[in-house]
């Protein structure tokens, strides 16, 4: 069954019997790419829930349709998996933004690092924002999460993890890892020093194309990460994000 992601303003209520009205690039897709109109039944995705609705009128520039019934969507479960990598070139952020929907992401957060794509010019992510959104919208209505992922502005790789360690330290509910080529400690055996019992958000560090460089390899030990390796294979940055979500999942008993 197709699915489709709503604002919240779309709907009159969130009970059996409420209507709902679809506009805009919503309609667009909807009515235009994936014609469906009166009559025809669909899930639209909003407030962590599955709403099967039927199409009952037709307008030039809206659906409205009306909500049969309201499936719950189970919340990501915890600890929370986020993402911070140094950005890489824009074609390859979209394919990690796509598989990290999919991989229950919560968060990523970009970073502006030594060897990103990007460095301190945000001009052309802004202009990528919009395009960015819709992919994470469109891996939602695949995937049929209750939530979207939330993708954060660009910050600097120093800045963020400074932040990191301090909620690290004051929260204990927060854990980081720093994924490396060459790192030595297997994740396994990283993920046994984290608190378990209390995880609420795990952090995982992915570098861009250039990897980290070794000033900041240095700065993220001495911040209290160890290099965890992925193997002995250099993996590109898209496979190295869907390898430690899976990983992180299995050992964190995530997939349930």
């Amino acid at each position: 069954m197709r699915r489709y992601w709503l604002d919240e303003s779309a709907f009159e209520s969130f009970e059996v019997g409420g209507s709902v009205r679809i506009e805009g690039d919503t309609l667009h897709h909807i009515r235009d790419v994936c014609r469906q109109t009166v009559g025809d039944k669909f899930e639209v995705l909003a407030q962590g829930a599955a709403y099967l609705v039927t199409v009952t009128g037709e307008a030039k520039r809206e659906l409205t349709a009306e909500i049969l019934e309201v499936r719950e969507i189970e919340q990501l479960p915890t600890p929370r998996l986020r993402l911070a990598i140094a950005v890489p070139r824009f074609n390859v952020f979209e394919a990690v933004l796509e598989k990290m929907v999919e991989m229950g992401v919560e968060q990523i957060q970009p970073l502006l690092s030594d060897n990103s794509f990007i460095r301190t010019d945000l001009s052309s992510w802004k202009n990528k924002e919009a395009r960015f959104q819709k992919i994470i919208q469109s891996a939602t209505q695949q995937s049929g999460r209750g939530e979207k992922m939330e993708l954060l502005a660009p910050r600097k790789l120093s800045e963020f993890r400074t932040s990191l360690v301090d909620e690290i330290n004051r929260s204990g509910q927060t854990a980081g890892l720093f994924a490396y080529e060459v790192g030595r400690v297997p994740i396994r055996e990283a993920l046994t020093k984290v608190r378990r019992g209390s995880l609420e958000n795990l952090w995982f560090f992915i570098g861009g194309e250039g990897g980290f460089s070794r000033q900041e390899v240095l700065d993220f030990e001495a911040a209290g990460f160890e290099a965890v390796t992925l193997g002995r294979q250099v993996l590109r940055v898209e496979t190295a994000c869907v390898a430690i979500s899976s990983v992180l999942k299995y050992e964190l008993d995530l997939m349930r």
